[in-house]
């Protein structure tokens, strides 16, 4: 029997129907030669000081710092998170093989690998590596399972990661607390909301302490076009009229006239972090707010993986783009011309293997949306909108090219520029 481990039940469903594993059981889909399970996220973390050693359960100076010989890791102490494991462990212990299929990145890769160890995994182990949930994507994956010593140095990755987290994190907090806690108030520490927090407050410091200052600047009115001064910005008025004395009297000639014909390129494509500041600039939404949209498209089929760092496309994604195109229902005015035969643009601004990691940009898949929350359809609506402006084609003219419809006067321009 092949075991299959996926980071949420939902997720769990979608690769169940596939492999049809469709009978239901306590905690796992089995059927056709395979049993589905699923984590609810973590189940596992890493241990506390104090079960490293007693030594570490008071917060002393002296002890500091806590650096474990070898690190270890526990489940979370959680009933639901308990019953699950014991039904994983079970099956785990009677595989045949292991699929792999946490979500395709970093944290993915360790909170599967987590479980695995604590379920003490000795059958083969492969790795599923999807972008999206697309009933497609999911058998295509299957169809090229890898081994999972494949992706050991992404799993270390991830474990660096969070034993950095740990040890900055408990010995920082406890020697902060410890020296400036005020009434044994704990001061949190942490390796990205300690930094963050002295951005805020370094920027706020120079909004308090900001003084406004006065400047001057010379300018002259020829033809009812306003000329200013090179020098630029002058400190006092005394030194603005001091440099009007040197050039008073003098005849404005105009040199030189300089004419330069600008383009204005396609936006990049969204990677979660760019996506996230869209949807706050656009609609206010914060940026777990956006994650958790997206978050929830990717598992509606309609979008890929969010969790992405890149603005670029692999170009094995390149074919599949008419398939994706044909399911934007509703956005044919942007997608009709270059779905009437003509060749999409394939370009390196766009697709570029060198600029692909572990995924590639956001965009929707060829899963037609329905069934969609007024916030999930605004975010959707984005993503949409910022691939239909690398792929729209010029309905005056008929080319193929994002730059040429920027450029080109056609009447088309102002839709364009709505997108």
């Amino acid at each position: 029997m092949k075991v299959c481990i996926a980071e949420k039940p939902s997720v769990a469903k979608e690769i169940a129907q596939i492999l049809g594993a469709t009978a239901r059981k306590d905690g796992y889909y089995e059927g056709n030669g395979y049993q589905v399970t699923w984590t609810f996220g973590h189940l596992c973390t890493l241990k506390e000081p104090h079960e490293y050693t007693s030594d570490w359960k008071s917060w002393r100076l002296e002890v500091l710092p806590m650096i474990p010989s070898r690190f270890g890791i526990k489940l979370i102490d959680d009933k639901g998170i308990e019953k699950q494991f014991s039904i994983i462990e079970k099956l785990m212990k009677d595989a045949d093989a292991v699929v792999n299929c946490g979500d395709a990145g970093q944290e993915g890769e360790l909170i599967q690998r987590w479980v695995m160890q604590k379920a003490g995994v000795h059958c083969p182990v492969y790795r599923l590596w999807i972008s999206s949930l697309t009933d497609e994507a999911i058998r295509e994956g299957f169809n090229r399972l890898e081994p999972q010593d494949k992706f050991n140095t992404l799993y270390e990755a991830g474990l660096s990661r969070a034993i950095g987290d740990w040890l900055l994190g408990m010995n920082a907090t406890r020697l902060y607390t410890m020296k400036y806690g005020r009434s044994k108030q704990v001061l949190s520490i942490g390796r990205v909301q300690t930094p963050t927090l002295a951005l805020i407050v370094k920027r706020q410091l120079e909004i308090d302490n900001f003084e406004p200052q006065q400047y001057w600047e010379l300018k002259t009115i020829y033809r009812d076009t306003t000329f200013n001064v090179t020098k630029g910005k002058f400190q006092t008025i005394e030194e603005g009229n001091e440099f009007l004395k040197n050039v008073d009297g003098f005849p404005f000639t105009i040199t030189d006239i300089a004419k330069k014909n600008g383009k204005e390129f396609a936006p990049r494509l969204f990677d979660l972090t760019s996506l996230q500041v869209e949807c706050n600039k656009k609609f206010g939404y914060s940026a777990d707010e956006t994650l958790r949209i997206i978050q929830s498209l990717y598992e509606k089929k309609v979008t890929t993986y969010p969790r992405v760092d890149t603005t670029y496309l692999s170009e094995d994604i390149y074919p599949k783009c008419p398939a994706v195109l044909q399911a934007l229902s509703g956005y044919e005015v942007y997608t009709q011309s270059l779905l009437n035969g003509q060749k999409l643009p394939k370009t390196k601004k766009v697709f570029d293997n060198s600029k692909v990691t572990d995924h590639h940009a956001i965009i929707p898949t060829n899963v037609k949306a329905g069934n969609l929350t007024d916030m999930e359809r605004k975010v959707y609506d984005l993503v949409v909108r910022r691939l239909c402006r690398w792929k729209y084609s010029c309905s005056c003219c008929g080319k193929a090219s994002t730059l040429h419809s920027y450029l080109c006067s056609g009447r088309h321009y102002g839709q364009l520029r709505d997108l």
